[in-house]
């Protein structure tokens, strides 16, 4: 039978040995659990680029010119999700009013309409119905800049949106957060010799005081 002190030994090595254990699990749970690293991007949902090139906002706008009208291809009529859409097939002006939004990385570098290849740091946008290839002004009445885009793709399909730009076309707007209003004017082939694009008066448009649009009389 042990006697009175090794009891009291193997007493205190027990507490010794339980104390230790507590002291080790306190500090284990006081640590922060370790840091991971953010999720890599979902490359196969749309949204900005991965890395976004320096420079962005000083790309210059498309410069204008006169390309012939392609017959069938992306101007003959589509139908999307049960809508029909029918491409205007002539050299006339158009204005659109309405929610502009914006494509990315999801399509860089795949075929639009037109068979070109999408890049999203080109000064290009989709519109629904405008002849392919066009040209045209986006304003943002909101803070008045604008940017001249060459259209060469199709969409937005979204009721309420006139225009889909590339990355760099709505970074240049402000547009990149939210569907944004804006105005869209097709530029004419007439508009484009007489490079009325240049200044802000061109096809019976005048700027008021906000640098907005405002149509001088009836428009198509």
């Amino acid at each position: 039978m042990p006697n009175a002190p090794s009891l009291r030994r193997c007493s205190l090595q027990s507490l010794v040995v339980l104390s230790l254990v507590l002291w080790l699990t306190a500090c284990a749970s006081s640590r922060s659990p370790t840091a991971r690293l953010p999720a890599p991007p979902d490359l196969s949902a749309d949204g900005p680029p991965v890395t976004v090139p320096p420079g962005l906002v000083e790309v210059p706008n498309a410069v204008p010119r006169v390309e012939p009208l392609r017959a069938g291809g992306p101007n003959k009529p589509y139908e999307v999700a049960g809508r029909l859409y029918v491409p205007i097939a002539s050299d006339v002006p158009l204005v659109d009013r309405g929610g502009a939004s914006w494509y990315g990385r999801k399509y860089h570098g795949r075929p639009t309409s037109s068979g070109e290849v999408y890049d999203m740091f080109a000064m290009t946008a989709a519109h629904p119905t405008m002849p392919i290839p066009s040209y045209a002004r986006v304003t943002n009445p909101a803070n008045g800049r604008e940017v001249i885009v060459r259209v060469n793709d199709r969409g937005p399909f979204v009721p309420g949106r006139v225009i889909d730009l590339s990355y760099t076309a709505a970074l240049k707007l402000d547009v990149l957060r939210a569907v944004t209003p804006v105005i869209v004017e097709r530029l004419t082939h007439d508009a484009i010799r007489a490079l009325r694009w240049l200044s802000h008066a061109d096809d019976g448009f005048e700027r008021d005081a906000r640098g907005t649009q405002a149509a001088a009389g009836p428009r198509p």
